[in-house]
């Protein structure tokens, strides 16, 4: 499995139809490590998220191979980057979310032309069902992390990483499925030997993190709410994420949900943007652990931006 030359496809192939998102400095957060502290703003994204990356790239995949009917699931971005590329290639598609998606992903789906349909279940139950009903149907299934064109996709934010910053000590990732983690982990591990690659999750969802630290994939008895939905939910059973985050992950590091809102105002007062509950997991994990990072240049990879206006506003 090739994840580099891969992530080196997709490149060129969704090049034209994604935007390099800006990295821009953090003075106040670099404060408090006596260091550097940059943002990667994959919020700034073609609908609010790297998702666009990923999915768009299995989209072109396919359609080179004549396949233009496919299957999906989502906790909400995957199905946004997922309705945008189906545009893009003239395909069609369905995407399965569960009912706890966040009401403005669903909303936004609705300026794509794209079958959605809710499945009153947890993002990992719905996944399996939307599966087994694309496997009825004889549709092609795309699953939203499990797969190395979608891997290869979001790991172009490693490509725009390298050219952005001469020298990354820490690159701060949220860790839900893994594709993201596991394309630009791949990407820089093979650039730059000494950039640590460091998961972030939120305790009330660490499947990843319990995965690692287990040598295999592991749920959670009982799920539990949190606000970075984006990264809810379990790991599929033969995911290829959880092999390449064994390589490619060097540490771990878990926050509460009050951390997390409070890195999603820290981003609201200080740089004046609007990011979700996902991209706070990253700012509440520098905070949170910034005494173990004195002195480095950090990047933090913000996912994304697609939060209820409701919550939002109820946060700040």
């Amino acid at each position: 499995m090739d994840v580099f030359n891969e992530i080196i496809a997709a490149e060129s192939r969704i090049r034209a139809n994604t935007l390099t998102t800006p990295l821009i400095e953090s003075r106040e957060l670099g404060k408090l490590i006596r260091g550097k502290v940059y943002l990667k703003l994959e919020s700034e994204q073609h609908t609010g998220s790297f998702k666009a990356r990923g999915s768009l790239n299995k989209l072109v995949y396919l359609k080179q191979r004549g396949i233009t009917d496919t299957v999906t699931s989502s906790s909400g971005n995957h199905a946004l980057g997922y309705a945008r590329a189906l545009e893009i290639t003239a395909g069609q598609g369905t995407v399965y979310l569960p009912a706890t998606a966040a009401k403005a992903k669903i909303e936004a789906l609705k300026n794509y032309p794209v079958k959605v349909v809710l499945h009153d279940d947890d993002p990992l139950s719905t996944e399996v069902f939307a599966k087994a009903s694309a496997a009825r149907a004889n549709k092609t299934w795309l699953s939203p992390y499990n797969d190395l064109q979608v891997i290869g996709g979001q790991g172009t934010i490693g490509i725009e990483l390298e050219s952005q910053l001469a020298s990354i000590d820490s690159v701060f990732v949220t860790m839900g499925g893994g594709g993201l983690i596991s394309g630009v982990g791949s990407y820089l591990k093979r650039v730059s030997k000494r950039t640590k690659i460091i998961g972030c999750e939120p305790e009330n969802s660490p499947e990843m993190s319990l995965s690692l630290e287990a040598g295999k994939i592991v749920g959670m008895d009982v799920e539990k709410n949190t606000l970075s939905d984006g990264s809810a939910g379990g790991i599929e059973e033969d995911s290829i994420t959880f092999e390449i985050c064994q390589t490619v992950v060097d540490r771990c590091l878990l926050v509460a949900e009050g951390e997390i809102a409070d890195g999603i105002r820290t981003i609201a007062q200080q740089q004046h943007k609007m990011i979700e509950g996902a991209a706070g997991v990253v700012v509440a994990s520098l905070v949170r652990y910034r005494e173990q990072f004195i002195g480095q240049t950090v990047v933090l990879v913000i996912c994304g931006a697609n939060i209820d206006l409701k919550k939002y506003k109820a946060l700040i």
